[in-house]
């Protein structure tokens, strides 16, 4: 029978994960999350368990705090491009999580392609 919201969005966010994992290689994974108020990204190293990157909406420095929407999306993906290349990583995996690949997450995900990370 139909699952609530909730389990469908677990199942998708430990499907791509998983997915990434298998093919991951040793490389960084760029993690969103996306809340109804904030977006916030990381790069984390899984073989290390470490973070090397995060940006989010709740830093006071980019003034949106409490903000949502495709603009905060696009400065926080270039915002994590730049830490990213200040930590020294050029390549990652894209971690969308359980969210679909449409509006702010795209958005966030080609300003970081602009930025200079590949994925």
């Amino acid at each position: 029978m139909a699952s609530t919201k909730r389990e469908l969005f677990l199942k998708r966010r430990l499907r791509v994960r998983n997915k990434l994992k298998k093919m991951s290689a040793g490389r960084a994974r760029l993690s969103v999350h996306r809340s109804s108020k904030n977006i916030s990204v990381q790069l984390i190293d899984d073989v290390r368990g470490v973070t090397l990157a995060a940006a989010s909406t709740l830093e006071k420095e980019f003034g949106l705090v409490g903000k949502n929407n495709v603009e905060a999306a696009t400065k926080i993906g270039a915002a994590i491009a730049e830490r990213a290349k200040k930590a020294g990583v050029e390549e990652c995996y894209f971690d969308r999580g359980g969210f679909l690949f449409h509006g702010k997450i795209k958005a966030l995900a080609d300003a970081a392609r602009e930025g200079g990370l590949k994925f």
